[in-house]
């Protein structure tokens, strides 16, 4: 991985700030790691405690013994195993045995905390990664910016709830849905540039569980008034809504028959309620008879307390003790780490989003607030910050011309600011003519009116055909689908209605849905894509009531494209010029994972490729991985797909292969680039012996913290920078050839643009092609008249593996009924054992319906 010894030079010079601090030193001499073993000074825990409990207690321990025993030398400790100090606390092959007493809710006990030796890092490896010495890797620097992370963490971890690299606040917080809290805060990393080392900061929001009553939280996740209205709600989809909030959740248990308050983690929820969930117990008046007792008959007999709402299910803690949800308390400081519903997520956007000046001047706050130069700890490490932001040159990369059908009044235009519209405008190639299709209402006829459905078909009759793609059907029957019945059994008779020739297969099915319902939306999909093989074209019914000619222009881009059209694409010489003449075939691959604790939930792999000269029509492979696992495992196979189905279109070989790999972080980079390269290396070879075509692998980063601020009129009217800016100097890394692009015009917020790094070059592109290649690209995304944020290849691969829930929707909802000792219950997701032996779940090519493999379903 070796940059090219130039930067870009194509497009307007100029300066934006970065939120990026700079060191103005930092040590450079050893570091020494140490192994933290820290338990009970009787007994062990029989998995660690929670990360805050962890720091909490080190952090006593070093305030005892830091002047006697620890030399007065400051120690940073990660709250799991592993600690940095920048001197040794002890010898090299000795183990240093610390007692403490610490004391949570009241209770005070003592541990023991055992510090030994285990490398010492070189700090001067830093210096020589940035200066861009051969040889270093990022591997080789983890463990350095590992302590000096840590170090500046550790002054945040003073008035701030931390997780990882990100700390929070409660002080600035706001309500959502579902017992949950939205908290501001911020994020610290150490990041290596170009002849430099700076502290990245950047403004974080997250989901906190509201601290308070149990019963007041679940009465918002199940959506009722108030507790006694909870009876309602406990059928079973209700009570596993209520164990995948509470899973791994730490209650606070408080009642008058204990001293002070017990802490406990939610294991599951009880399948009985409390006034019918037995056990043997023996009256301690009564010693040597044991007798049946519900929970709620022990906690009267035991405690005196009469449970209010018995008829609730109890909470399943350790060793499978059950608890009452109404004598429980959410504890503070935890964070929420399921998927938000719709509402949340409104909610969330809402609240993260500030304007690039506001973001700016936060960053800027929280770097005066931590004031990390009067940190010990900050100055032991060697450590001295700069106060102000960095300021970074870049440049802004000219827009190229988009071109539609000849039939257009204006057929090729250059927008301005990343932004065009359709006005007078036709799809540059239509798709096949749609003569066989239906409407297939899924909501009740007193809610949406026939004659309603009918005025918007027509619309979207007219505005399809003027825009170049031809409807020759323009009454397609409309069936009413009961939604109680199962909804691939409405989807064919809505077929059945439609007149069909011999062998002929429907082409689209228009589905009008009542909400945004995600099962029944997944249920469509599922049955268009493994048992019809019919396209589908999924809209809410609300579009109905004053139907839209700029809605029905999306809807026609979206069939269009199904149906095997493509609507704008670049100019055909300028997109040869970009690479060079030569057939080029281009990738797009990501991998997604299942939610945290879904352990028997497969990841899924999506690769896309073009199948034509202009990269704008693709087709899909789908592949399901382990649980979690992030190589493509069968990507040769993939890919042999793809080259086989680009000749198909174009009749020749590619030449060259561009494939843009998303999902892959820095530590991955050697692995994910040398593993798969070698798979489509293998995949061309086995296509034809000798065949060898150029292969550029570029790794796509969305999901990071570098945001850029315009200087002055420099940026957009959102604020942000203009579409086309792009950064490669002094932020980026030395010795790899990575750029930060802009393309795409923020709607709201701050802006955040992708990172791209090639680390696989065989065409020798120069940053000037790649940079120009991948953000002209960004004007050719099938269904947008806009530039967008991510390379087509990859935003259609995100595409892909959103619909692969739609395969995979018998896969259930996340857990399952599990057993105990003493009763059955609900576990949270992942609280089963995996079923990894399950044949269904092995690594396999998922196959859509051969009528639809081809083509480009997913949009």
């Amino acid at each position: 991985m070796s940059a090219d010894s130039t930067y870009g030079t194509v497009g307007r010079r100029m300066r934006v700030v970065a939120n990026y601090v700079e060191f103005e030193k930092f040590g450079e001499g050893e570091i020494f790691q140490y192994d933290i073993e820290l338990q009970p000074a009787t007994g062990e825990f029989k998995k660690l405690p929670a990360p805050a409990f962890m720091r909490a207690v080190f952090d006593q321990c070093q305030r005892l013994h830091r002047q006697s025993r620890l030399g007065n030398v400051h120690m940073v400790y990660d709250a799991r195993k592993i600690a940095y100090a920048p001197r040794r606390v002890c010898g090299p092959t000795e183990t240093l045995r610390l007692e403490v007493s610490y004391a949570e809710d009241g209770r005070a006990a003592t541990y023991v905390v055992q510090i030994r030796e285990a490398a010492v890092v070189d700090g001067s490896v830093l210096r020589r990664f940035i200066g861009g010495e051969r040889g270093v890797d990022i591997a080789d620097i983890q463990p350095a910016l590992n302590a000096l992370d840590l170090a500046i963490g550790s002054v945040a971890h003073q008035d701030m709830v931390g997780f990882g690299r990100s700390f929070f606040t409660r002080a600035q917080s706001m309500q959502t849905a579902g017992g949950l809290e939205l908290w501001r805060g911020f994020s610290l990393s150490v990041r290596p540039g170009t002849e430099r080392l700076y502290l990245n900061v950047n403004t974080a929001v997250t989901a906190m569980y509201a601290p308070g009553p149990l019963l007041d939280a679940l009465v918002q996740v199940l959506g009722v008034r108030d507790a006694s209205q909870l009876r309602g709600r406990l059928d079973q989809r209700g009570v596993r809504d209520m164990a995948a909030y509470l899973r791994g959740l730490a209650l606070y248990l408080r009642h008058r028959g204990i001293a002070g308050k017990r802490k406990f983690a939610v294991k599951g929820v009880t399948v009985a309620a409390l006034d019918r969930e037995s056990f043997e117990w023996e009256d301690p008046s009564r010693p040597g008879q044991a007798e049946p007792i519900t929970v709620a008959e022990y906690y009267a007999r035991r405690y005196n307390i009469t449970l209010r709402y018995a008829f609730l299910p109890g909470l399943v803690g350790r060793r499978n003790a059950i608890f009452p949800i109404e004598l429980c308390e959410i504890a503070d400081n935890q964070r929420f780490r399921g998927k938000l519903d719709e509402r949340q997520t409104a909610d969330m956007v809402r609240f993260a989003c500030q304007r690039p000046s506001d973001n700016r001047s936060r960053i800027g706050d929280v770097l005066q607030q931590l004031d990390l130069g009067a940190s010990p700890v900050v100055r032991a490490f060697g450590m001295a910050l700069g106060t102000r932001l960095a300021e970074v040159e870049t440049r802004v990369l000219p827009a190229p011309t988009v071109n539609y059908g000849r039939a257009s009044r204006d057929a090729a235009l250059t927008p301005a600011s990343g932004a065009w519209n359709m006005r007078d405008k036709c799809v540059s190639t239509p798709g096949a003519p749609l003569e066989h299709w239906a409407v297939l209402v899924l909501a009740r006829q007193a809610d949406v009116q026939q004659h309603r459905v009918q005025a918007f078909v027509s619309m979207l009759v007219d505005t399809c055909n003027r825009t170049g793609y031809a409807i020759r059907a323009p009454r397609p029957p409309i069936t009413y689908g009961n939604l109680a019945a199962d909804v691939s059994r409405e989807m064919r008779r809505a077929c059945d209605a439609i007149r069909l020739p011999p062998g002929r297969p429907p082409q689209l099915l228009l589905v009008v849905l009542q909400s945004t319902n995600a099962l029944v939306y997944q249920s469509v999909k599922n049955c268009a894509y493994t048992t019809l093989g019919i396209h589908t074209q999924c809209m809410q019914a609300k579009h109905l009531q004053r139907p839209s000619p700029q809605y029905c222009a999306n809807l026609c881009l979206k069939i269009n494209a199904k149906l095997g059209g493509t609507n704008q694409g670049l100019t055909p010489s300028h997109l040869q010029r970009l690479v060079r003449g030569k057939p080029t075939l281009f990738l797009g691959c990501d991998v997604t994972h299942p939610a945290p604790g879904e352990l028997h939930k497969p990841s899924i792999a999506s690769v896309v490729g073009s199948t034509d000269y202009m990269g704008l029509r693709y087709a899909a492979t789908l592949i399901q991985l382990p649980s979690r696992q992030e190589l493509v495992a069968k990507l040769q196979e993939a890919v042999v797909r793809h080259l086989k189905l680009f000749y198909k279109g174009t009749r020749t070989k590619p030449r060259h292969v561009i494939f843009y790999r998303d999902g892959v972080s820095e530590t991955q980079f050697a692995q994910v680039r040398d593993r798969e390269l070698i798979e489509i290396q293998r995949a061309c070879s086995s296509v034809e012996p000798g065949y060898k075509p150029e292969i550029t692998f570029v790794a796509v980063l969305k999901r990071h913290n570098t945001r850029f601020f315009p200087l002055g009129r420099d940026g957009d009217r959102t604020g942000n920078c203009v579409p086309g800016t792009v950064v490669d100097r002094a932020i980026t890394m030395p010795l790899l050839f990575d750029f930060y692009l802009f393309s795409h015009a923020a709607i709201q917020g701050t802006s955040r643009p992708t990172r791209y790094c090639v680390l696989h070059n065989d065409a020798a592109f120069s940053p000037d092609e790649i940079q120009q290649l991948t953000f002209h690209l960004c004007f050719t995304y099938a269904i947008c008249t806009r530039s967008v944020s991510l390379v087509p290849p990859v935003y259609y691969a995100h595409r892909v593996a959103d619909r692969a829930r739609c395969h995979l929707v018998d896969m259930g909802a996340g857990f399952e009924d599990a057993s105990s000792a003493t009763s059955g219950y609900y576990g949270g997701a992942g609280s089963t054992t995996r079923r990894s032996e399950d044949p269904d779940r092995a690594t396999k090519i998922i196959r859509t319906h051969e009528h639809l493999d081809e083509s480009m379903y997913f949009m």
